[in-house]
């Protein structure tokens, strides 16, 4: 028998979901940083916007999966930047029709001043790249890099 309460578990899933996010984050920060460009621009511009809206602007690079942009928007919802309004069907193909999250805009100031500071940077070097390591071992003996501790994201602070 599980000794986690319902509530425990979800609190533990929420944290371990949270940590996962912010180690994408913080090892796709260029990429994590364009999707969050891309899905504010278009907040700005038509007022909402789900993760199809960004995977269809940013650009990945073979071998980095699109996981890491499940981290774009909670930073901007924490700090008050956007809100939750909803859920529509994917309209991408490869997913199958399941619902994704329907962003709107909460503060436009913040918005504009967080791409402000925040601007597109270029493409990692073949040796950042390699710098960022893996997100996974590959073994159980291989040691991966700890999650970051901040669940806000890089570059949060200054909205």
């Amino acid at each position: 028998m599980n000794s986690l309460s319902c509530k425990d578990g979800m609190a533990e899933g929420e944290r371990r979901k949270q940590d996962a996010l912010a180690s994408l984050a913080e090892r796709r920060d260029v990429y994590v940083n364009r999707g969050r460009r891309a899905l504010l621009a278009r907040l700005l511009e038509v007022g909402t916007a789900t993760a199809d809206d960004v995977r269809s602007v940013v650009e990945l690079p073979p071998g980095v999966n699109p996981t890491c942009f499940g981290s774009v928007p909670s930073p901007l919802a924490q700090a008050g930047v956007i809100y939750r309004a909803g859920y529509r069907e994917t309209t991408r193909p490869e997913g199958h029709a399941r619902p994704v999250t329907v962003w709107r805009l909460a503060d436009r100031e913040a918005a504009e001043r967080w791409l402000r500071l925040h601007p597109d940077r270029p493409d990692p070097s073949d040796e950042s790249a390699e710098a960022q390591g893996l997100l996974f071992p590959l073994s159980e003996t291989q040691e991966t890099p700890s999650p970051a501790a901040a669940t806000t994201g890089p570059g949060m602070e200054a909205i």
